[in-house]
């Protein structure tokens, strides 16, 4: 019997200055958060927190997040909710600080709430954590029962977040149709756990056409750090229509190749998921054996907004042939995401795909 699935968050807020109503959602969902961010974020958005949880009637536990969503920083955490006696994780900051507080949940059979600063990644609706070492080398999923009970995102500490990251988000989104239709074409099945509704499908098409026709305009007021319409757009279409999407839809190698090239030592560990992903979408491009002429619009709007489209740009202008198969092996790994299209993919056939976006986009 096969199934369609569909999963999502229970509920989903953005604009400018929603982070003031912050304590105000939770206290709808718990009555004993823990919240865990890092230092920096903290920095920025302390203040607004402590704002929001005094026009409430709940006061909030604090624990700094240590930068990796690794299974010891998962388990460390999960004793602080324990000794807190949390009854509701809000994991405020990046993708890895959000996969970190749906793993404590998770643990803890609490509710999460996700209160993501920028709009890098789509991790904060899905039902699932990417799991990383402590060095930061990727080592596999952890899905969950359900999705985060709460999605808030302020629109205006996105924007003031580095523009890099907005892009990186683009760079990550745009995978979520490229993937879905690879993944499709083999009736494999989605993170959700069945096939693909066709409400994820229309979801993942979504977010590629807003992409293409708002992501440049949305790009350039981002950087002057307004929120305008486009900007609004793309964040959705980064958080929700992507995570949404490829839950609900499929993946496939482009992000299996995000995670191969985390075997590689050096200045590639600098890049963030969406600059890492962007490639990875070049890369199943040819995989699948489309033209340059249906790649090169992708090429053209990974470059706008500066997203990686070279090996120099990926830092690895230097890497030799040998670290490219090692990509590939990673990527082609038993329970990979490149398995979704490609059952008999090999890492000579990565690398070499590789190499090619390289040789096309440095022409």
């Amino acid at each position: 019997m096969q199934r369609r699935v569909f999963i999502s968050p229970k509920k989903y807020i953005q604009g400018a200055g929603v982070l003031a109503q912050l304590g105000e959602e939770v206290e709808k969902i718990g009555k004993a958060p823990l919240i865990l961010s890092d230092e920096t974020v903290w920095g920025i958005t302390g203040d607004a927190v402590e704002e929001s949880f005094k026009a409430s009637n709940i006061s909030y536990s604090y624990e700094e997040f240590g930068g990796e969503a690794s299974v010891t920083e998962i388990d460390r955490l999960t004793e602080v909710g324990k000794e807190n006696n949390a009854d509701v994780v809000i994991g405020l900051g990046g993708g890895k600080t959000i996969d970190t507080a749906k793993a404590v949940g998770d643990n803890l059979d609490i509710a999460v709430v996700a209160a993501p600063t920028t709009a890098s990644t789509d991790a904060p609706t899905s039902a699932l954590s990417v799991i990383y070492s402590d060095e930061g080398v990727f080592e596999g999923y952890k899905f969950y029962n359900k999705n985060p009970d709460l999605v808030l995102i302020d629109s205006k500490v996105v924007v003031g977040a580095p523009i890099s990251l907005l892009a990186s988000g683009m760079g990550d989104a745009m995978a979520t149709l490229v993937e879905a239709k690879a993944s499709q074409k083999r009736n494999s099945d989605t993170m959700a756990g069945g096939k693909a509704t066709l409400t994820g499908t229309a979801i993942a098409e979504k977010a590629e056409e807003v992409l293409f026709t708002q992501g440049i305009a949305a790009y350039k007021a981002a950087k002057e750090g307004l929120v305008t319409p486009q900007v609004e757009a793309i964040i959705e279409t980064n958080t929700l229509l992507s995570g949404l999407g490829f839950e609900n839809s499929g993946l496939a190698a482009a992000h299996a190749i995000h995670n191969g090239f985390t075997a590689l030592e050096g200045d590639i560990h600098g890049l963030t998921h969406g600059q890492k992903v962007a490639y990875g979408v070049l890369t199943q491009l040819v995989l699948e054996g489309y033209s340059e002429t249906e790649i090169l619009p992708y090429v053209d709007f990974f470059k706008a907004i500066e997203l990686p489209t070279t090996l120099e740009d990926l830092h690895l202008e230097e890497a030799s042939y040998e670290d490219l198969i090692e990509i590939g092996k990673l990527a082609t790994a038993e329970g990979e995401t490149s398995h979704n299209m490609d059952p008999e993919l090999t890492p000579e056939q990565i690398a070499d795909a590789i190499l090619a976006v390289n040789a096309m986009t440095t022409a």
